[in-house]
């Protein structure tokens, strides 16, 4: 079989948190692109690998690797990113993390290293840049689209909170998994007769609470786009442990949930990354502990002692489930298609039950959030129940 010419080079990278489907997008984009005689690079360690580069370096592979259709096989049953990821923006790249071969150059608090991402982009011959991540990573990949570079985005998010689409890779699994996750935990809260709260991920956006929850997951949720207040939910809880014949009563809670009258979320650290972003956690316990103290108040004076588990990681590690393996398939030969029609700039997406494609400057126009009078009883706590019809297959993920 001749070998096909060379019709050019693709860049792929990760960024930000890992998600199961990230691996199955990247082979998606290496196995057409190859078939269509594209050369592919695979950028390690999300944006930082174009920041690490030293182009006087006989040796860049700890920064980048060519792709091929066998390595991308055996990456694409797993989970996570073979590529790895990190939260780097190289626009605000604190001194402490500027390069050892560009600390000479750039010696400020904070650096905006983009002269060397569009020099290294050259250097490497790419042609299209491919992004895969949620909006933080993207919105950098908005700002190299503005400098003129052609960019195809991916969305991905177990929080499904990129605007533009309706889903974003990663938040099946997230969902399927704590659907999992809080069944199992049911035995210990029954076991015991307590309240069961779990922490899960959701900066700002409380889909992976809400939707699980209307699924029959869990009794009430409280997200981060409505303060929730702390006697309205034990008084909830008590009444669903009352009427559950194994006497206990089950709430997620967004890690961005705020109880009503605080004036931020709650931390794990102070410590701010690249996006200005602090790590959430903590909110779980601090709603447990609120419930046990006020819970005698409900439950004709005795106390309901409580479980409090923080699913975290255990939602995006491992393998991706169906959803999460067939639409990064989707999504990479959507971008393969925009690339061989010469078109950039654009955001794969999903809209309203079919793949499509948005200018991927959606990506900073606007914050997408739970639509709380469309979705969400602020009394009862719970989603709402009704008006179905016509809506996307997860409910309330889109932002239209």
């Amino acid at each position: 079989m001749k070998k096909q010419k060379n019709r050019g080079t693709i860049g792929i990278l990760t960024g930000g948190g890992d998600v199961p489907g990230l691996n199955p997008a990247i082979r998606a984009v290496t196995v057409r692109a190859v078939r269509e005689g594209l050369r592919v690079m695979g950028i390690r360690r999300g944006w930082s690998g174009l920041i690490e580069i030293d182009r006087d370096s006989k040796d860049i592979s700890d920064s980048v690797m060519e792709l091929t259709e066998d390595r991308v096989n055996r990456a694409a049953r797993t989970g996570g990113t073979f590529l790895h990821t990190s939260r780097t923006r190289p626009s605000h790249v604190p001194r402490v993390n500027v390069p050892e071969h560009l600390r000479e150059k750039y010696g400020e608090e904070i650096n905006d290293l983009t002269p060397e991402v569009l020099k290294n982009l050259e250097f490497l011959g790419i042609d299209t840049l491919i992004p895969i991540g949620g909006d933080d990573t993207l919105s950098y990949g908005v700002h190299l689209h503005q400098h003129g570079v052609n960019v195809v985005a991916l969305p991905k998010t177990m929080d499904n909170d990129v605007p533009g689409t309706d889903y974003c890779i990663g938040f099946s699994t997230c969902v399927t998994r704590t659907i999992e996750m809080t069944r199992a935990l049911r035995t210990s809260a029954g076991s015991h007769e307590r309240f069961l709260v779990i922490e899960v991920f959701g900066r700002y956006a409380g889909f992976t609470a809400l939707l699980p929850t209307m699924a029959g997951a869990a009794h009430r949720c409280v997200i981060p786009e409505h303060e929730f207040e702390i006697q309205n939910l034990c008084e909830l809880l008590t009444m669903d442990r009352e009427r559950n014949p194994s006497n206990y009563s089950v709430v997620l809670v967004s890690e961005g949930a705020r109880f009503r009258g605080m004036d931020d979320m709650i931390y794990a650290n102070q410590e701010e990354d690249m996006f200005g972003h602090k790590k959430l956690g903590g909110i779980g316990d601090r709603v447990a502990q609120a419930l046990r103290e006020c819970s005698p108040k409900f439950n004709k004076g005795r106390r309901v002692n409580v479980i409090s588990q923080r699913l975290g990681y255990l939602v995006r590690c491992g393998e991706p489930d169906a959803m999460d393996s067939i639409v990064p398939m989707a999504y990479g030969n959507l971008a393969m298609d925009l690339i061989l029609d010469g078109s950039s700039g654009r955001l794969v997406n999903v809209r309203n039950g079919r793949y499509d494609n948005v200018p991927i400057e959606v990506v900073t126009s606007r914050k997408k959030i739970v639509d709380v009078a469309k979705f969400y009883n602020t009394d009862r706590l719970r989603p709402m129940y009704k008006k179905f019809d016509g809506v996307p297959v997860f409910i309330m993920t889109s932002d239209y």
